[in-house]
C-alpha cells in the first residue's frame, strides 16, 4: 500500500468527524442520548468508516467523493437515531452542515493547485488534505459558539415544517454547487485571473451562505418573539376574564354578607317555632347562591388556573361534557409559558375534536397526575369524527394542508423537558398522552 497516497486520502474522510461535531451543536436538548454516549457513538463508527475507507481508496482507483457523498445518506439515517428532534429540523441541520464544510475542500483545492500547478483532483497531495482537515477543524470551531448560544433557541422553539425544509434547499444549492465546481485539472486555476478569483468567490458564497443563516435565525427569532408575545396577550385576557369572574363574585358575597343579618333573624324566628324543615331549606338555598359563580381553582399557578377556567367555560358553552381531575407538581415541571401552551394546544384541540359530532355525543376527560415523585402523566379523551390524516410524522391536520400544529407544540415541549407525547385514535375517540419529568 502506497503510504504517501494513504495520508493524504485519510485526512479527507477524517473531515467526518469535525463535520458530526457540528452537526449536534444546536441539537444540545433534542439528543437522545448523553453528549458522551453520542460522541462514543460517533468515534465508533466514524473512526473505522475513516480508515477502511482510506484504505480502499488507496489500493483500489477509487475517487474519495464516490465513497464520501454516498455514505452522507447512510449517516443521516444513523444522525437521526441519536435526535427527538423532528426529521425536517435534523435535515435542515444535517445538510446545513454539509454545505458548510465543503468550503473547506474547495480552499484545499485551491491551496494544492498553488503547490502543484501540474496536478489536479485525483492527486491530492498530503498537505492539502491536512489543510482542509485543519480548515475543518477551524470551521467547526467559529460556528460553535454561535450555533450553541443562539441557534439551539431555534431548533428547540420552531416547529414549522415549511420553514425547516427552506433551508434545506437554499443549504443544497451552495452544497451542490460546491461538489460540481471541483477542478479536475489545476491547470484550470492557473487560466487567467481564476488562480485567486476562485478563491475569492468561494469565500464570498460563505459569507453569503452565513449572511443567510444569520436571517434566517434573525426571521425565526423575530416570528417566535410574536408568537410568544401572542400567546402572553392570549393569557392576560384569560387572567383578565377570570379576575372579572372573582370580582363578581366578590360583589355578591359582600350583599349577601349585607343581607346576612336578615337571614339571622328569620333562622331565629324559626328556630323558636320548632320548623326545622323550613332552616334546612333556607340553608339550602343560601348554600347554593354562595356555590353560584365561584371561579373554579385548579391549581395553585394562576396562569394555569385562569387557562383552565377559561377554556372549561368554552367546553360548557359547547355542550360538552367534561370530566377534568388537575394535579400539578410545585414548582412546575417546565416554564410557565410553555405549560400553557401545552394545556392550551391540548385543550383546544380536544375541543375542536368535539365539535366534529352532535351535542349529545360530546365529552372530553382530562387527568393530570404525579406518579412516582418524578413523572406528571397528562391523559386527554375526547370525542370526535374519527376522521384522521396521518402521515410519515404523525397525524395530519383536517384543517389545513401539512402537520397538525397543535399536536407538534405538545410534543415540542415534551421532549425538550425530556419527556414524551403520543397521539392516538380508536374510532371516535382521540387520545393525548404526555410524560413529563418533574
Amino acid at each position: 500500500m502506497d503510504m504517501n497516497k494513504w495520508l493524504s486520502v485519510l485526512p479527507q474522510f477524517l473531515v467526518v468527524l469535525p463535520s458530526a461535531a457540528s452537526s449536534y451543536y444546536t441539537m444540545k436538548n433534542q439528543m437522545r442520548y448523553t453528549p458522551l454516549k453520542t460522541a462514543a457513538l460517533c468515534m465508533a463508527v466514524l473512526l473505522p468508516y475513516s480508515f477502511l475507507c482510506s484504505c480502499l481508496c488507496t489500493m483500489l482507483p477509487i475517487n474519495v467523493n464516490a465513497i464520501l457523498l454516498p455514505s452522507l445518506i447512510l449517516f443521516f439515517f444513523l444522525y437521526r437515531r441519536t435526535l427527538t428532534a423532528s426529521l425536517p429540523k435534523c435535515l435542515a441541520v444535517y445538510v446545513g452542515v454539509c454545505a458548510v464544510q465543503t468550503f473547506p475542500a474547495q480552499f484545499a483545492y485551491s491551496f494544492d493547485a498553488f503547490l502543484h500547478p501540474a496536478s489536479g483532483a485525483a492527486d491530492f497531495s498530503v498537505e492539502a488534505a491536512f489543510f482542509q482537515l485543519g480548515l475543518s477543524c477551524l470551521v467547526a470551531a467559529a460556528f460553535a459558539w454561535p450555533a450553541c448560544r443562539l441557534f439551539f433557541r431555534i431548533v428547540d422553539r420552531l416547529d414549522i415544517p415549511k420553514i425547516w425544509y427552506s433551508t434545506v434547499a437554499l443549504s443544497s444549492i451552495f452544497l451542490i454547487m460546491n461538489v460540481l465546481v471541483v477542478p479536475k485539472s489545476y491547470s484550470t486555476l492557473h487560466a487567467g485571473r481564476l488562480s485567486y478569483l476562485f478563491p475569492l468567490l468561494e469565500v464570498g458564497a460563505l459569507a453569503v451562505l452565513t449572511a443567510i443563516y444569520l436571517l434566517f435565525y434573525r426571521g425565526t427569532a423575530v416570528i417566535l418573539e410574536h408568537t410568544e408575545l401572542k400567546e402572553r396577550t392570549q393569557l392576560l385576557e384569560m387572567q383578565s376574564h377570570q379576575y372579572r369572574a372573582l370580582q363578581d363574585h366578590m360583589r355578591q358575597t359582600a350583599q349577601l354578607r349585607h343581607d346576612f343579618r336578615h337571614s339571622v333573624r328569620l333562622l331565629s324566628s324559626l328556630a323558636e317555632q320548632g320548623n326545622i324543615g323550613s332552616i334546612r331549606a333556607h340553608l339550602a338555598e343560601f348554600e347554593s347562591i354562595l356555590a353560584e359563580n365561584v371561579p373554579a381553582n385548579y391549581c395553585a399557578n394562576a396562569a394555569l388556573n385562569a387557562l383552565f377556567g377559561y377554556y372549561y367555560e368554552m367546553a360548557v358553552s359547547e355542550g360538552i361534557d367534561t370530566d377534568w381531575h388537575i394535579e400539578l407538581p410545585e414548582p412546575l415541571p417546565a416554564t410557565e409559558l410553555d405549560m400553557v401552551s401545552l394545556f392550551g394546544n391540548l385543550i383546544e384541540n380536544a375541543i375542536d375534536g368535539c365539535r366534529t359530532v352532535p351535542e349529545d355525543r360530546r365529552y372530553f376527560c382530562l387527568t393530570t397526575e404525579v406518579r412516582h415523585g418524578n413523572r406528571l402523566y397528562i391523559v386527554s379523551t375526547n370525542s370526535f369524527d374519527g376522521r384522521v390524516q396521518k402521515g410519515k410524522d404523525g397525524y395530519r391536520s383536517t384543517k389545513h394542508s401539512g402537520n397538525g400544529i397543535g399536536l407538534a407544540a405538545i410534543a415540542a415541549v415534551a421532549t425538550n423537558y425530556g419527556g414524551s407525547a403520543r397521539a392516538s385514535s380508536s374510532g371516535m375517540e382521540f387520545f393525548v398522552d404526555v410524560v413529563l419529568k418533574i
